[in-house]
């Protein structure tokens, strides 16, 4: 069964091209939607534990841990712009199945200036996104968990309006021992039911389909994960003259070099990558420090005369039986970083 799983995926993502950002419509999809996906470099997907805003990039993450949790998380972007997650989940014991349904909402502020081609002041106008996501996971012996997402999504941009669906189907596999988990997942499948402008085409959707691991060192309180992004597609270098062309500056004068196609290989494998660690600190493992570093970020968003922390997250969490408190920080530009706040609160026992 888990050979014609992997098949499937790998089957579906043939006909459904990958898009880098910028090129896709609703990218608001893949801005972090917990404090803890924030904290550990934009991508979570292969630890499976009770925390419940995993499962909303991952449904497979879905098990009997998350019954009657719900999580909340809001992050605070410049500007007045705001990414904001509420989602609950719960278990149904007779059919052996792991169901949440969560919503994801992005304001962009109610008091954007419109202008005309002349640059006069026509007024102001509001942008917001929202996801509706439903999803359900089933796990097999213990160790395989199969899950999906359903999305269906809005967005309002002075006026106009746009509508799509789309679906996450993801696999993830445990071992006996718990410490090590491996999952891929096709996330943000789909189609642009309504466009924006009626004249115009439909746009893609930000399809991606991925790889991770997470493993838990046995002796030492430390796990890590590695994800690898654009599993179907290799080349997501972005075309940039400035790079073709780098100055090396010698004591006897100035030479231009150009880059070699090694370093053009380890550059676009690297992007493909994005790395995270989480220190378990305490008996019970409550106080929880992370960090993270996606390579891609950093690339695309770095400065020629200034050094950034684009592409470095880290924050915290801390853990009670009922109650959890996270914490993370993702910088974007040199101007500063954004701060995510999450919660969740579990009904029923931990």
């Amino acid at each position: 069964m888990r050979n014609l799983l992997f098949i499937f995926l790998l089957s579906f993502s043939s006909v459904t091209f990958a898009q880098v950002g910028g090129i896709s419509v609703y990218e608001f999809l893949n801005l972090p939607n917990s404090a803890t996906v924030a904290a550990m470099g934009g991508h979570h997907i292969a630890l499976m534990d009770d925390d419940l805003s995993l499962a909303a990039r991952n449904p497979s993450l879905l098990n009997p841990s998350m019954h009657q949790r719900f999580a909340l998380s809001h992050a605070f972007h410049p500007a007045g712009i705001s990414n904001s997650y509420l989602g609950y989940g719960h278990y149904q014991e007779k059919l052996k199945l792991t169901f949440q349904g969560g919503l994801q909402y992005t304001s962009y502020g109610s008091d954007l200036v419109r202008r005309d081609n002349t640059g006069q002041d026509l007024g102001t106008f509001s942008a917001s996104d929202f996801a509706l996501t439903l999803g359900a996971a089933r796990q097999f012996d213990g160790r395989l968990s199969v899950g999906a997402n359903l999305k269906v999504i809005s967005s309002q941009l002075a006026g106009f309006g746009s509508f799509g669906i789309a679906t996450d189907l993801a696999v993830h596999y445990q071992d006996t021992s718990g410490l090590f988990g491996i999952t891929l997942l096709a996330k943000n499948a789909g189609i642009q039911a309504s466009k924006y402008d009626a004249d115009g085409s439909r746009e893609p959707l930000p399809f991606e389909l991925q790889i991770g691991i997470n493993r838990e060192l046995r002796y030492l309180p430390f796990r890590f994960s590695l994800i690898y992004r654009y599993l179907d597609r290799w080349n997501i270098l972005f075309d940039d003259p400035d790079a073709e062309n780098e100055s090396i500056f010698l004591a006897i004068g100035e030479e231009e070099t150009g880059r070699g196609a090694g370093a053009i290989l380890l550059d676009n494998l690297a992007r493909h990558l994005v790395f995270n660690g989480e220190i378990l600190i305490g008996t019970n493992r409550n106080f929880r420090l992370r960090f993270g570093y996606n390579h891609g970020l950093r690339r695309e968003l770095r400065l020629t005369d200034f050094r950034t922390g684009a592409g470095y997250s880290f924050g915290f969490a801390f853990r009670t039986k009922r109650f959890s408190l996270a914490y993370g920080r993702t910088t974007y530009h040199i101007g500063g970083g954004i701060n995510q706040l999450g919660v969740d609160y579990g009904l029923g026992r931990r």
